[in-house]
């Protein structure tokens, strides 16, 4: 993984790393904020990298597991991580939007925020949850894996080793908790 150094560059910006368990409505809650704060030129909704093709379920820039590691040896990206068996990434449009000062939001992983914050001296968490019955339905919705697979996505509980900023319970309707999500970003 990249030098988990403080970025000097970095330092005027600020990180919204959004975690959450698989199935959490992270995604869904980022469109929401995104489109309330679409005339705010001070905050970028980060587009990650992942490692699996685009399915309309997540908006992300798909790349291969060799430019992921290439990604990671040249430091070009801003965080770097694995989880679910897939690689991730946050490319260096997010190191570019932090030293410009702008707050950058960015779904993250429960397994990367030590990193984030090792790396990022000014980084906020939101953690965004949903019941365990809740994720599982939601998982499984998407049809994206295998009966194993989404098993291993609801048992998988990475400790945040910091409390969050913003907790959001995501197991009703959109608008409540996505006016939770804008409004704490507008609020920064």
């Amino acid at each position: 993984m990249p030098d988990t150094q403080p970025e000097a560059s970095v330092r005027s910006g600020l990180l919204v790393f959004v975690v959450g368990p698989s199935g959490a409505g992270k995604d869904t809650l980022l469109a929401f904020a995104k489109a309330r704060l679409a005339a705010r030129s001070d905050i970028v909704f980060a587009r990650r990298l992942v490692n699996r093709a685009p399915d309309g379920t997540e908006d992300h820039e798909p790349f291969d597991e060799a430019a992921f590691e290439d990604g990671i040896a040249a430091e070009r990206f801003a965080l770097a991580w694995r989880a679910n068996g897939l690689c991730y990434a946050l490319g260096p449009d997010v190191k570019a939007a932090l030293a410009g000062g702008r707050t950058v939001v960015a779904n993250g992983s429960r397994a990367a925020v030590a990193e984030a914050r090792a790396r990022y001296p000014n980084v906020k968490l939101v953690l965004i949850t949903a019941p365990p019955e809740v994720l599982a339905a939601r998982i499984a919705a998407r049809g994206r894996e295998d009966a194993n697979a989404r098993a291993g996505r609801l048992a998988r509980e990475p400790a945040l080793g910091a409390a969050p900023d913003l907790t959001i319970m995501n197991d009703g309707a959109v608008e409540p908790a996505g006016e939770k999500l804008a409004a704490f970003l507008a609020g920064l």
